[in-house]
């Protein structure tokens, strides 16, 4: 079969691979479409710092089922979930699978989708319904942000700021307003905070900078924010997040990095603030998107800006990488 490889930082190259050999509790899925992560650029760029070369990236995946089983059988279009769990540590026996200890995630800690053909454990694999292949492909990061606004236990009215519009921000925005906040959305790229207002109707954005705290006093009436989801990854920005938490407020750190970060003590205690973390989704959050798309309350062809064939990819990342209007959401196509 074919595969893109990147066999170390800034190569990309197609291969040949043999088909995957099914075992048992395992399906084999001819892999439709593929999201390109912020962590697929990264892993091309040598900045990710668990990753081992060569690796066959992309966990952002859908496809239909090859070799099936009874629940899904042979041509069954699926979301494929990509966090492989070992059902055995703490946090897999409180059903938390999204934070295994022995987490092993597609294209990053094992190889992933960017193939035609891919073996996933049945569980890990949810039926489309529906849902087309490029949307079923749009699932796992939109179940992010639907993940964080779980966390974040958001009520109708709450007031809102995600800062960091790239995909994980906008699913994180989505779901919030999708639950009743009222949404401000805060980027340093003009661009970015254009097509959040502009393609995705979020009427309050603030563009990140000396005055962003004047202008989030202004939006809040003095009050800031009642919740906050930083989904930057950059330690400066979420150092800076605490800042614009209301009182009682709660902070979600979506975004991670490989690094420390400090902040207040008397500033978090003041406030008596909640300050979150979250790792990726559960089936319940995919469950929940995929029902949210069906409903037309996600704009997916407004977020999907390009579509490439997979083939296509070895010249489209740099390319990318080097433009000033990169893609807000890829889908590589087979």
């Amino acid at each position: 079969m074919k595969a893109i490889l990147c066999v170390e930082p800034g190569r990309l190259e197609p291969v040949e691979r043999p088909l995957p050999v099914a075992k048992d509790g395992w399906i084999a899925v001819d892999i439709g479409a593929i999201g390109v992560c912020g962590t697929d650029f990264h892993i091309f760029q040598g900045k990710h710092p668990f990753m081992e070369y060569p690796r066959v990236m992309g966990h952002e995946l859908s496809g239909v089922v090859a070799v099936g089983s009874e629940r899904l059988p042979a041509g069954t279009a699926v979301v494929v979930n990509p966090y492989i769990h070992c059902g055995t540590c703490i946090a897999c026996r409180k059903g938390r699978f999204n934070c295994c200890v022995r987490l092993k995630v597609l294209g990053i800690h094992t190889d992933g989708g960017m193939c035609e053909r891919i073996l996933v454990p049945e569980g890990n694999l949810y039926p489309a319904g529906k849902l087309g292949l490029r949307d079923a492909a749009m699932v796992e990061f939109l179940a992010i942000g639907a993940h964080a606004v779980k966390r974040s236990e958001i009520v109708k009215g709450d007031r809102t700021l995600v800062v960091g519009a790239g995909p994980i921000g906008i699913g994180a925005a989505l779901f919030a307003r999708n639950a009743g906040g009222n949404v401000t959305v805060m980027d340093v790229a003009e661009k970015r905070l254009r097509f959040a207002s502009d393609n995705l109707g979020f009427a309050g954005v603030i563009q990140a900078g000396p005055d962003a705290r004047a202008e989030a006093s202004r939006l809040t009436g003095g009050d800031y924010f009642d919740v906050v989801f930083d989904a930057t990854g950059n330690a400066r920005a979420m150092e800076a997040s605490f800042a614009f938490v209301a009182h009682t407020g709660t902070l979600v750190f979506v975004g991670v990095l490989n690094a420390d970060i400090t902040f207040s003590d008397p500033e978090l205690h003041k406030r008596e603030m909640r300050l979150l973390a979250t790792r990726n989704a559960v089936k319940a959050d995919f469950d929940q998107v995929m029902a949210a798309m069906l409903a037309g309350a996600i704009p997916t062809a407004a977020i999907n800006t390009h579509t490439i064939d997979l083939a296509e990819l070895p010249e489209a990342m740099p390319a990318w990488l080097a433009s000033d209007a990169p893609p807000v959401k890829a889908i590589l196509t087979l």
